[in-house]
């Protein structure tokens, strides 16, 4: 993928102070091309960047060590595609965010990014048999319908939304909360390998990231972001799983979920948003009749 040189100052730049896009704006407006900003005070730099001095005089210091050249060269090594925020191959969806990633980190099929019907499904780690299930009735219409499966490659609900979709011969994209040189849960490391291989991994975070309590959390708005509707299996009241709805409803996604008994805790997160308005969902034709016009 070809790459301008302003975007390759700004993949230097991200490596070494990976935020969301929003961070840089003031920056890009001082200094468009991203030539004169290694030139500027500390001071200046730790203002249009919003950061303390100690930490502008860290990313002056650190941009004199990296190149684009090394950085290029590793990224080719491990088969990894960066797309800065200023090229035309990221995504438009994301674009509409608040903080929306300033670059993404992928492997495998880019064209998968250039599908318009992607759907989320997203649900609890401890998901029970009962999203397994679910799911036999879910995702084979969605295959059917050339419709792309988005989760974020976490234990539970995740992973089986991923193996459904492998599983009915339909593509999927795992949005990652670290970097790609990184795994968690490591038990899902064959189901990274395919996918990167044959499908599409995702991540805001440079490949030498790990994995945080505060990084998956973030993760979660591009999973809402690139896709046109949510699903929801199996969840609790109060869970990452119902931070990714509200970004969806945030912006005028659908939203689905799957009713589950009263008798499970891992119902009520499903059966408080259809009290919400959420269309209960029990087939995947439903989801192809609403996204499909």
């Amino acid at each position: 993928m070809q790459l301008s040189d302003v975007e390759k100052r700004f993949l230097v730049l991200h490596y070494i102070f990976p935020v969301p896009f929003h961070r840089f704006k003031k920056l890009f407006e001082e200094d468009p091309e991203l030539i004169e900003f290694p030139t500027y005070s500390t001071n200046k730099l730790a203002y249009l960047l919003n950061l303390t001095p100690q930490k502008a005089s860290q990313i002056k210091k650190y941009l004199v060590d990296r190149s684009w050249i090394q950085i290029e060269q590793n990224y080719s090594f491990h088969s990894i595609i960066p797309i800065p925020y200023l090229h035309p191959k990221y995504p438009e969806k994301l674009r509409q965010l608040f903080d929306p990633p300033a670059v993404l980190y992928c492997q495998g099929d880019l064209k998968l990014l250039e599908n318009p019907l992607k759907v989320a499904i997203i649900g609890a780690r401890k998901a029970t048999f009962y999203s397994e299930k679910a799911l036999t009735y879910i995702v084979p219409p969605l295959v059917e319908n050339n419709m792309i499966v988005v989760s974020g490659l976490a234990k539970g609900a995740d992973t089986l939304a991923h193996q459904a979709a492998l599983k009915y011969g339909g593509k999927t994209i795992a949005v990652l909360g670290h970097g790609l040189f990184h795994l968690y849960p490591q038990e899902n490391q064959r189901l990274k390998e395919i996918i990167a291989q044959k499908h599409l991994l995702v991540t805001e975070y440079p490949p030498y990231m790990r994995p945080e309590r505060w990084t998956f959390p973030m993760r979660n708005r591009i999973i809402s972001g690139l896709s046109t509707a949510v699903i929801v299996t199996e969840s609790a009241r109060k869970s990452g799983t119902m931070s990714t709805v509200e970004h969806a409803l945030e912006h005028g996604k659908d939203v689905f979920a799957v009713p589950g008994p009263i008798t499970s805790e891992l119902s009520e997160g499903p059966n408080y948003l259809i009290g919400e308005g959420a269309a209960p969902l029990s087939h995947g034709f439903q989801v192809i009749e609403t996204l499909v016009k």
